[in-house]
């Protein structure tokens, strides 16, 4: 197996840092003009009737309140920058482990997708159901009714024998007991990380074609 780390880096920062530039730009333009203009007037004022000053002070304030804060934003989107590349950093350890995914959802590889679930007390019925990433239900059939873990292995076919494309695909589990209650289900699912996605804000770990984010991760095993 090959693993790899996605070559695509996030733009946010230099999307914000070029916001923050041009903003401080047209703010020095701005500027310019007012301190402009405002020597023409003092140039041409009435000495026995000289201009109120208030209002260029309070103008001189605003301007420089304007440019603290995008200074303010630019200093928070440098300490994200070195948070988002902190937690890149940290992802790329995940490179060829096993993660144990907690969201229901698994990688359909080469026609086979396996999940985990467990079941609160032993159920009557377990009916299961895959849905795509569209959530449109794919697959539905009856599973393993025992009290604690279970397994199904899917080999990608939906109800009619048609084989399915190679992705993402959720699997729900609906429990009832003999006395028709509900069973609490929990659905997780096993893979081993070929990929770290870095094109977004947050590091995303690859498991064939699906993506999962590192909160959705409950469990890290050496493959």
């Amino acid at each position: 197996m090959t693993t790899s780390v996605n070559p695509t880096t996030s733009t946010t920062g230099t999307t914000s840092s070029s916001t923050s530039n041009s903003a401080m730009q047209q703010l020095s333009g701005n500027m310019n003009t007012f301190l402009t203009l405002l020597t023409t007037q003092l140039q041409n004022q009435d000495p026995l009737s000289p201009m109120d000053s208030t209002q260029f002070t309070q103008q001189l304030v605003e301007y420089s309140q304007v440019e603290q804060q995008i200074n303010t934003n630019t200093n928070l989107q440098s300490l994200i920058s070195l948070q988002q590349s902190g937690a890149g950093a940290a992802a790329v350890g995940y490179l060829g482990k096993n993660v144990t995914v907690t969201n229901g959802n698994a990688a359909l590889t080469n026609g086979t997708a396996e999940w985990n679930y467990s079941l609160g007390t032993t159920a009557a019925t377990a009916a299961l159901t895959v849905s795509n990433s569209s959530g449109q239900v794919v697959y539905s059939g009856t599973g393993a009714t025992a009290s604690g873990n279970n397994s199904f292995s899917w080999n990608g076919e939906d109800n009619n024998g048609n084989q399915l494309p190679d992705g993402t695909y959720t699997l729900a589990v609906s429990a009832v007991a003999s006395d028709g209650s509900a069973v609490t289900s929990k659905v997780s699912s096993t893979g081993t990380v070929s990929e770290i996605n870095l094109s977004g804000t947050t590091p995303q770990l690859m498991i064939g074609s699906m993506s999962v984010p590192l909160t959705q991760v409950s469990l890290v095993q050496n493959s």
